[in-house]
């Protein structure tokens, strides 16, 4: 990739409550009151649990289908092979699980609203099926942008970069009381968000637009603001990477990438994120699986890490919350140990949660002999139950009934004053990076206009992608729009036939996706500017783009690709509103990293 070049040391150098009808959130109730003054009821639950109970309720694993009893055969089957048994149900009985995770599409646990929280309840009668009845507690990754689990009939919000961009703490709040409202509605109550990571690497392949942005402290005040946000509607939030994933050009997934800051550093430009989420009282922090050799010299992945858990983040950071591990899949914590020796380990290092095993029997066995054995005292092991029945307690879940209706679901997910809340959001966030002699708005004679570039597919449906949904936009506000998707990575024939589609066009609106990793759309780009048709360009998830792409006149970031993100630039496009986001990471040139071609801060609006 080109823009691994850009310099991190360069980024690294310039590194109250909203009433509801202020907001639109639908259905907001006050959070319940915290649960440490009610220890002496959960310690009587926890004594009532046998030791498989109480291993059992450290795991969240993944399973298949869209049912708790009646999936599909063939999700059945996927189970049988992966996890030992066909149903989620028969997982909960099996191994006593204190809570599952939903993820969209590869498990097929989510099609519609009203299916999730079908689910949901299924999943809690077989938790309250159990010796000891105690409900799950239902998580996903519901980030909003580029990483969003729940898509079709649930509220689309701006992803977290987009929100450093608007730079509202408001907004940021009113997010995540909009997005809590609608998970806790489907049953799902604990949201593996915010990111608290700082992203001053602008090469990094796993963070990146999902983060807030560049400057540590602003990122602080967003991840306080949208964890107040969860945390009013009773759902758990969940500050992750912890001590930061920003400053990294490998995977987690793939890799166990090295986070080389200093000690000094790491206190500068990563942890005063974490701090801040803990300081706005954060549920639940999630590990990273990488090493960071000024915390732990040993490079222990920080999951493994006893220095890091609990000498750093409970130590003295003060954090007594869960600790959740990230997915014990992936190749970041897996790369030194055996999938039985992990979930031990991440135990024995702090953690209280242990997310996504590769497989739940192995891992769930592994713990269970470990207690056995004395490895694990039980002691150590009801720290860790009795700190997941708080937040369960917290969210809502140990008095009344744990059931969602279908007449809430109906209410409230996907209600007109949240999508009319997320827009308003959205049109705060597009950053207009370059205007040239006032190329925008589009002007009243510009009506016939091209869609054309990269076009990746929303996150949650597969069906739809960005170019033929921006041009729908466009004519939604009266404009004659054609369209064509040529990819990230466009051959000769397909830039020649945008360059015909152009001709006889007003203007030509080109969207453009991680410019740096080919040349392609580079020259896609340099071959519209040369027909003289006049040239948009909306990147539509990395603003880095913009320093590939010499000579053109107009320019925005948008830092996702959903609807609700589309629309606003196409609003802003034509004019109908003014651009206000500001760009929350500087941009360096691409020749010469070491020198910003924009700063943190700039952003254009149309009076300049």
């Amino acid at each position: 990739m080109q823009d691994r070049n850009l310099s991190r040391r360069t980024v690294l150098a310039s590194a109250t409550v909203v009433a509801a009808s202020a907001t639109g959130v639908v259905g907001v109730a006050a959070a319940p009151a915290a649960a440490h003054g009610r220890d002496g009821r959960l310690k009587r639950i926890i004594s009532g649990m046998s030791v498989e109970a109480k291993v059992g309720q450290l795991f969240v694993p993944y399973f298949y289908g869209a049912s708790a009893t009646s999936p599909s055969q063939f999700d059945q089957d996927r189970n049988l092979r992966e996890l030992g048994v066909r149903t989620v149900a028969e997982l909960i009985a099996e191994y006593h699980v204190g809570g599952v995770i939903y993820f969209s599409g590869w498990t097929n646990n989510i099609q519609d609203p009203r299916q999730v929280a079908d689910l949901s309840n299924g999943v809690q009668r077989a938790s309250l099926a159990l010796p000891t009845p105690v409900p799950s507690l239902i998580s996903i990754d519901q980030e909003h942008g580029v990483n969003v689990r729940i898509g079709s009939g649930a509220t689309q919000l701006p992803g977290a970069m987009a929100l450093g961009a608007g730079r509202s703490l408001s907004d940021a709040r009113t997010a995540g009381r909009i997005s809590g409202t609608e998970l806790a509605a489907l049953g799902i109550h604990q949201n593996f968000a915010p990111v608290a990571d700082v992203n001053v690497n602008p090469a990094n392949p796993i963070i990146n637009v999902r983060s807030f942005g560049a400057d540590a402290r602003a990122v602080g005040r967003m991840v306080a603001a949208q964890v107040t946000g969860y945390q009013q509607v009773g759902v758990v939030a969940c500050a992750k990477h912890f001590p930061g994933h920003g400053d990294t050009g490998e995977d987690s997934h793939t890799g166990l990438p090295v986070i080389t800051h200093t000690r000094e550093e790491w206190e500068r430009v990563d942890a005063p994120p974490f701090r801040a989420a803990i300081a706005a009282g954060v549920d639940s922090i999630m590990t990273a699986h990488l090493q960071v050799p000024a915390l732990d010299p040993s490079n222990e992945p920080a999951t493994l890490s006893p220095t890091i858990l609990q000498g750093v983040l409970r130590g003295e950071l003060g954090f007594d919350g869960v600790i959740v591990t990230d997915a014990l899949n992936m190749q970041g914590v897996r790369t030194k140990y055996g999938d039985d020796r992990v979930p031990v380990l991440a135990l024995k290092a702090g953690a209280d949660q242990l997310l996504f095993p590769p497989d739940i029997g192995v891992a769930y066995h592994g713990v269970l002999a470990a207690v056995r054995s004395g490895e694990i005292t039980e002691d150590r092991l009801d720290e860790s139950v009795l700190r997941i029945l708080r937040v369960k307690d917290k969210a809502g879940l140990l008095d009344g009934s744990p059931y969602v209706s279908a007449k809430e679901v109906d209410r409230v997910v996907g209600a007109r004053g949240h999508r009319r809340a997320a827009a308003r959001i959205a049109e705060r966030t597009t950053t207009l990076l370059v205007n040239e002699d006032g190329a925008l708005p589009l002007r009243r004679g510009q009506r016939k206009l091209l869609v054309v570039g990269a076009s990746p597919a929303f996150p949650t449906d597969d069906t739809r992608t960005t170019v033929p949904e921006l041009a729908k936009a466009f004519g939604e506000l009266g404009y004659s729009t054609t369209h064509l998707a040529t990819g990230r990575a466009p051959d000769a024939a397909k830039i020649d036939e945008a360059v015909a589609a152009a001709r006889g066009r007003d203007a030509v609106v080109v969207t453009t996706d991680n410019v740096g990793a080919t040349s392609a759309q580079r020259t896609l780009v340099s071959r519209l500017l040369a027909t003289g048709v006049p040239v948009v360009h909306l990147a539509v998830r990395n603003p880095y783009d913009i320093a590939h792409l010499g000579g053109v006149p107009a320019s925005l970031a948008s830092y996702c690709w959903t609807e609700v993100e589309l629309r606003a630039a196409a609003r802003v496009i034509a004019g109908r509103v003014e651009p206000r986001g500001k760009l929350p990471v500087p941009v360096q040139r691409a020749d010469d990293p070491s020198r910003v071609l924009f700063r943190t801060g700039h952003g254009l609006s149309y009076d300049d």
